[in-house]
């Protein structure tokens, strides 16, 4: 699982920097991805490069990854800590959630949120 934590680390440290082409150069080409903005999902990476780049523009998040784990279904599962700021620096959300991965060829192939 190291490789995988080590991409996903990778992953979360490009998102919190704002390095898109970095961030999404750590997924699959037809990603499979949760919108948690505006509901649905997004697939593949402009479209989840396009969705991150919204975000940032009504909100500034950061994510956390606090510990790996695998499931029955061989996802790595990672509880992150995150926090959403507005524009003006005020505190929207701080929780935890997880994040499952799906990964497919050494990349981010799918990945949900779940309450932890």
């Amino acid at each position: 699982m190291s490789g995988h934590e080590d991409l996903i680390r990778a992953c979360y440290a490009a998102f919190n920097a704002r390095d898109l082409d970095a961030a999404v150069a750590g997924v699959h080409t037809d990603v499979d991805w949760p919108n948690a903005v505006d509901g649905g999902r997004v697939h593949g990476r402009e479209e989840v490069r396009e969705y991150w780049s919204r975000q940032f523009e009504t909100s500034d998040p950061r994510v956390e990854p606090q510990a790996f784990s695998e499931d029955e279904l061989a996802r790595i599962v990672v509880d992150v800590h995150q926090v959403v700021r507005d524009l003006d620096g005020d505190v929207i959300a701080d929780h935890n959630v997880q994040h499952i991965y799906t990964i497919s060829a050494g990349l981010i192939a799918c990945m949900d949120i779940r309450n932890a």
